[in-house]
């Protein structure tokens, strides 16, 4: 079935001890039977990953959903929630729902092409995002982009993957597809047509090759590694 998601996860505060507090770490052992993590979620921060997230609702399907744990994070979530409808407000024409976040793994499990643009807090989002990655075939395959107001850093959805490093397996689609997002978000921030069609031209080399399944690299059955399958898209791009 075709699957098309983006999840738009806040990437500031939330349960990550090294982005919580002024000063200090917010996952604490009290004693040595005893640990202690803080959350923090911001009116700021909410409401400008929501705007975000309808923003990009309207230039795809039109479909909102806000993932939350409010029926016990209900202070933290329930902050989240409140920024969420009222972007909610400004966006007539989107069709907006929630969900709770262990309803949205299963939902996602069974019937992921009902969803579109998915917006949650940090920890949330680092769950969801995976999940859907490895849904469409590999975890491999999530493109991902770290973008605010005057910067942004692509990178790879499933990390730098030490585990094997070296060994000439690791399926480059996501970082690849990573560095797409960035043209384009270059593109939109320049008014820059030409970072635009560079984002949309390696986007069709990545899609061409994937979909030959003699070019795809091990995680997804095929028989490239690496280097081989970068060269085939170095071709595709060619070809463009």
């Amino acid at each position: 079935m075709p699957i098309d998601i983006v999840v738009v996860r806040e990437n500031t505060e939330g349960f990550y001890a090294d982005r919580n507090m002024h000063f200090g770490q917010a996952d604490m052992l009290v004693t040595e039977d005893v640990a202690v993590s803080m959350r923090r979620i911001t009116r700021s921060a909410s409401i400008k990953i929501a705007r975000q997230a309808f923003d990009l609702a309207t230039t795809r399907s039109g479909r909102v959903t806000a993932v939350h744990k409010a029926n016990v994070l209900r202070q933290s979530c329930g902050l989240f929630l409140s920024c969420c409808r009222e972007v909610a407000v400004d966006y007539p024409q989107i069709t907006y729902k929630e969900e709770l976040v262990d309803a949205m793994a299963a939902h996602l499990v069974r019937a992921p092409q009902e969803h579109d643009v998915i917006v949650t807090t940090n920890m949330f989002g680092d769950i969801i995002s995976d999940l859907a990655a490895e849904l469409s075939g590999s975890l491999g395959l999530g493109a991902s982009l770290n973008s605010g107001r005057d910067h942004a850093m692509a990178q790879a959805q499933h990390g730098s993957a030490p585990d094997i490093a070296g060994q000439g397996i690791a399926n480059p689609s996501s970082l690849i597809g990573s560095t797409a997002m960035l043209f384009h978000w270059l593109g939109q921030k320049h008014n820059c047509p030409e970072f635009q069609t560079a984002a949309a031209q390696i986007d069709g080399a990545l899609e061409s090759v994937l979909s030959d399944p003699a070019k795809r690299t091990r995680d997804l059955g095929g028989p490239l590694g690496t280097e081989a399958f970068t060269d085939a898209l170095i071709t595709a791009l060619g070809h463009d």
